[in-house]
């Protein structure tokens, strides 16, 4: 499978999905964490359905060719949380792992920054098999490595004039 294309519809199921698996389980976490921006509307979801704060860390690679290609990976200082510091057992939510690079670093700072952090579990819609970091929850495992055209990335490309435009398109005369 080269490309994977993911409606709105399919891409909120997936997180339901995702959702019900981490409750089965019967994990306890005392934080949401997600990293931004693949894990923000995942992030959002969780917390709302278990009316809990949603703590973010801003994390990215995919900058390299229009957003294609893992680049140099930077990891934010600081997560942005209501309530105070982090800490006890954290859920983690990324939209996907994929080399894995991504979530085995970020585990990594979290252990060396925020020490009130007892345990971290992570969860993601997908997981690749070329990954080299498994995590604990996944809705889909893909035995390929194809790239997931997720519904919202039809906003890489636009800008804000093009927006306004496009709205003015659709209005009434």
């Amino acid at each position: 499978m080269k490309d994977l294309h993911v409606t709105w519809n399919e891409y909120h199921r997936l997180i339901e999905q995702l959702i019900a698996q981490v409750y089965e389980s019967g994990y306890k976490f005392d934080a949401i964490l997600c990293l931004a921006r693949g894990g923000l509307r995942i992030g959002d979801v969780v917390s709302r359905v278990y009316d809990m704060p949603l703590a973010i860390l801003a994390a990215s690679s995919y900058r390299e060719a229009a957003g294609t290609e893992q680049g140099h990976l930077d990891i934010g200082e600081f997560i942005t949380k209501t309530g105070g510091e982090i800490a006890g057992k954290v859920l983690l939510l990324d939209d996907l792992v994929d080399s894995g690079v991504t979530m085995a670093r970020v585990i990594e700072h979290l252990k060396q920054r925020f020490p009130a952090i007892e345990e971290v579990r992570t969860a993601v819609l997908w997981y690749k098999a070329v990954s080299t970091f498994r995590p604990d929850y996944f809705v889909q495992y893909l035995d390929s490595s194809p790239w997931i055209h997720q519904p919202f990335e039809e906003y890489d490309a636009l800008r804000p004039n093009q927006v306004a435009a496009r709205l003015r398109g659709r209005q009434p005369a």
